[in-house]
Order: C-alpha cells, then structure tokens, then sequence
C-alpha cells in the first residue's frame, strides 16, 4: 500500500489558485473527464482528493455506483494522475502534502464509456482494441488469447518490471449489459463475458496495488463478480456520500463567483437533494455546471439520456406516476440489480431518477425511503410517463394553461381543460393500458398532468382523518382532490368523501385557503363525469 505523507493542518492543504477559491471566474468543466486538462486550463475543481486519500489508507479494492454524469471518469482520472505521481496537478489540494509522491505505480485503467454494446461481438472487439493498446504502449509481448488471460499477464509484467503493484480502474463497468438489456440473451451473454475478466483483480490480488470499479448500477456478486469477496462496495457508504456530486459548501467555496444573479433556493430545489445516506445532500455537478452557463433553470441533466427502457418498465409493471412519490425498498431491494432480476426500487434508485430521501428500521431490518431528488427529475420524469400514457407528444405543452386558470380560481375552465385533455386520449389506449384499473388509470394520468408542469402535488397525503389522493399547493391555496370511478364505487360523491373525512382541516389549520375537489370518472365516456368544487376558507 501506498505511504501517506504528512498531512496539511485541518486535513486540507491551502487552497490557491489552482482551487478556484478566487473571486475570478474560472473555466466551466463542462464534459472534461481528464483531470490534467482541467487542472492545468485554470478550470474550476471541487476537491475530491480527501476522499482518495481516505480510500487509500483503508483498503485497496473498492466498488462505487453513480447515476450518469455524476463525475465518475473524472475521478477515476484523478486516481490515475495521483498514483502516477504527477504532484504538479495537485498543488493546493488535501493530497499535495499528503502523499508519497516518489512511490509511483503503474496504472490499468478499462474504459466502456465509449461505444455501444447492442449488437453481438461489440463487447469483445472493444476489449481486444483496449487491451492490444495497453500492451503496445507498455511494451509487452503475449501469445495469451482471452481477455483475462492478457490482463493477468499485463498485470504481473508490470509489477516485475517496475517493483511496485499496479492499480486497476474500471469505468463503466457495466455498460456491455445496460446497453443490451433489451435484448437479454445478449445482456446476460455480455455479463458472463465480463465475469472472467473482473475475476482478474482477485487472481492476481498480489500484484494489485489498489483497485476501483465504478458504474451506475450494482451487478451482483453472484451474477458478476462472483469469487471477489475482497471487493468493498462504498455506494451506500455515509463517508463517501460526496465522492461524486457538490454540496452546498462546494457551491460557495469554489463556485461563489457563479452565484450571482441566482436565488439559492431555486437552485436547490432544481438540482439538489441526491442522498447515499451522508448528513447531506449533493448536487449532479453536469446540471450546476450547464446552470452557470446557460443561466437557464432547464432539465439539463434529464435530457442528456431518454429514460425509454425505464418508462417501459414502469408501465409493464403497472407502477403509477403516484406511487413514486414516496416507495420504500430494503437495502437487498436497492441493491438487487441483474438482467434476470431488475427490483423496480433498483432500477429508480441506480439510474438516479430516485433516491434516498429517509430512513428506518423495522426490527432488525432497516429501510430506505426512495422519492424524487429535486424538481428537475419530477418534472421531466412525470412528463414521460404522461406521453406514455397519452400517446400525445405535445400534452405537457398544452398543459401551460393550467398556471392560469388555478391562478384565477377558475373552476369551469379547470374542468373544461381536463375534459378536453381525456377526451383526447385514444379509445384503444384506455382498453390496452397496463395501469391495474380505469380508477387507478386516471389517477395515474391526472397526477402526471400536475407534477409534469412543476406544480407542488402531494399524493396520499397523511391527516388525522386518513389519506387523500391528492393535494396541490399553489400560491397560497391548497386543492385537494378525490378522485373516483362511478361505475365501480359506491353511494355518495367524490365531494361528500371529501367533506365527510374532513380533509380540509390539517391545511386550513396551516392558513390556506383550501379548495375541496370532487373528480368523478366515466368508465363508460372515458372522461370526467361530476366535477365539484366546494371552498373551506382559511381561519
């Protein structure tokens, strides 16, 4: 293992120029992976090195999850140039006083990012070019055949030749898989590809200096990386919480000269709020970045990636845009991740669209309460769903008028822009639809309308009476909604509900003007029947 130096006073060194602590403003690193290039074209750097450093000191083969764009190839990049001994690059960061620079190793580094692994023979033609590279630009000679046999052989050269144990970094692991989980055969063809060459790091663990696989989903073990018992997982870690991503403090420490002009609490709502258990929460650094530059509150981050697989998924297995507001998984249930068994909690979870957000135990088992980051992702999630469920691309911007008409309190026109909306639903949609029940169809529909225009929905919200389905705050009025299908429920109105389980009172105990709304649904007309609406003044 790697000797630690003396380290600066605090833990960090001084921070210079280099850290971007200045009120210049620097270079926005946007899209830049590489460490040197960033460091060296006066970019700005959130300071990632006393995470390393800590890694380095207790253990040596490590496994980290990330949803895209959250930093993971930079900070590979930077393990790469810390272990290498380039200290230029780490002047005034936690490492530059604490580390050995002399002891330099060399450095694997396995890269999947680029590429796409759909088709079949993808995977190996691109492992044979990464491979052929690495030995021609180490010099080294090999009559071995498969992947494993000339990494283990790469491997054990290395550390012959320069005395020290080599470092292995892996990014993107997963990506043969993700790519062609459509197509499982060869998803799980892929996977039991990749199963020999990560059995590597433990079979040649004695010449292995420090290892770090990074990904956005966790394969098994079993499935995966059966055999590396050795390899600690520091996804749900508290400590590394902030391996990848910016807290506040980063956002005012290095990012100051960004922030003017901005209200802070829009920028948290937006893009704060990703938890991996730590005291607080972190931003995705990509949409921070694009913010600054554009000066746009945009879905910068959702964009980048169309979550089709997903949404599919989803509706597949009948799980409502209500029903993610609040989920609740154990840590086997977010963990759970293979081509033959992907837990809908892990999928949300690892991609990123949910995350931790609370926790508890029951008994001895402890629980994670997964719900939407920040707007950005509940926003542009719910607005899949609902095209999916509509068949109509343009229904979130027909929706723009809805601003309007809570503004104005305006009833009539509410119930007319709803009616127009489900009569604009095809017939055959209604009837193949995979939601369990027209009930639960509606709802499901009617609460991706909302969310999908940024309005603050409640679903199933708690009072002392019971759980409503749906309450949404705007100004400073709260409507609450009940929803019900005529055909399929019983005597009295969705109104009379409403006022019967006294669901006005734990809001206009708040102060707000609370407005009751009584939805009724034909599944005979597949649209609005009753639409009532009674008012419950503020005290």
């Amino acid at each position: 293992m790697v000797r630690l130096g003396k380290v600066a006073a605090g833990g960090i060194a001084p921070r210079g120029a280099w850290y971007g602590a200045s009120v210049e403003r620097l270079k926005l690193p946007i899209g830049l992976q590489t460490f040197r290039r960033l460091r060296e074209e006066g970019h700005y750097y959130v300071d990632k090195t006393p995470h390393l450093l800590q890694l380095v000191k207790g253990g040596a083969h490590y496994f980290l999850s990330r949803p895209r764009r959250f930093g993971k190839s930079l900070l590979l990049d930077t393990v790469k140039d810390l272990f290498e001994g380039h200290r230029e690059l780490f002047a005034g960061l936690a490492a530059d006083g604490a580390w050995e620079w002399e002891a330099r190793h060399p450095v694997v580094r396995i890269d999947f990012g680029a590429g796409s692994f759909a088709r079949p023979g993808e995977l190996e033609t691109r492992l044979d070019e990464m491979l052929t590279l690495m030995e021609r630009a180490e010099g080294i000679d090999s009559d071995l055949v498969s992947p494993a046999g000339r990494l283990g052989h790469a491997l054990r050269e290395l550390h012959r030749r320069s005395g020290r144990r080599v470092v292995v970094l892996v990014d993107e692991y997963d990506k043969p898989i993700l790519d062609a989980l459509e197509n499982p055969d060869l998803a799980r063809s892929n996977r039991d590809y990749l199963r020999g060459l990560y059995s590597v790091v433990k079979s040649f663990d004695a010449d292995i200096e420090f290892s770090l696989i990074t990904g956005v989903s966790k394969f098994s073990k079993v499935s995966l990386f059966s055999g590396l018992n050795n390899l600690e997982d520091i996804t749900l870690d508290p400590r590394y919480s902030d391996i990848c991503g910016y807290t506040e403090a980063d956002l005012d420490r290095v990012f100051a000269p960004e922030l003017t002009g901005f209200d802070r609490a829009r920028i948290r709502a937006w893009y704060n709020g990703y938890g991996w258990r730590g005291t607080e929460k972190v931003y995705n650094p990509f949409d921070i970045l694009l913010l600054f530059r554009t000066r746009e509150f945009k879905a910068h981050w959702f964009e980048t990636g169309t979550p089709t697989f997903l949404v599919d998924t989803l509706v597949k297995r009948r799980v409502g845009p209500p029903e993610l507001e609040r989920m609740v998984a154990t840590d086997e249930l977010v963990s759970r991740f293979d081509v033959n068994d992907i837990a809908t909690e892990a999928l949300l979870f690892q991609t990123g669209y949910l995350t931790i957000v609370g926790e508890r135990r029951r008994g001895e088992r402890g629980l994670y309460e997964l719900g939407y980051p920040n707007r950005e992702v509940r926003e542009s999630l719910n607005g899949s769903l609902l095209r999916h469920l509509t068949r109509d691309p343009r229904i979130v911007a027909k929706g723009v008028r809805l601003y309007d008409l809570l503004e104005a309190e305006d009833f009539e026109g509410l119930r007319e822009l709803i009616h127009g909306f489900y009569a604009g639903i095809p017939y055959e949609w209604y009837t193949n639809n995979d939601i369990a029940t027209y009930e639960g169809y509606y709802a499901a529909v009617f609460y991706a309308y909302f969310a999908a225009l940024g309005l603050d929905v409640r679903v199933e919200d708690s009072t002392n009476r019971g759980r409503l389905d749906m309450a949404v705050r705007f100004g400073g009025s709260v409507f609450v909604f009940e929803f019900k299908v005529v055909e399929q429920a019983g005597a009295g109105t969705a109104l009379a509900q409403l006022r019967a389980k006294g669901y006005a009172e734990k809001y206009r105990g708040q102060g707000a003007s609370v407005h009751l709304v009584g939805v009724e649904f034909s599944s005979a007309t597949r649209n609005i029947e009753r639409f009532d609406v009674s008012r419950a003044c503020s005290d």
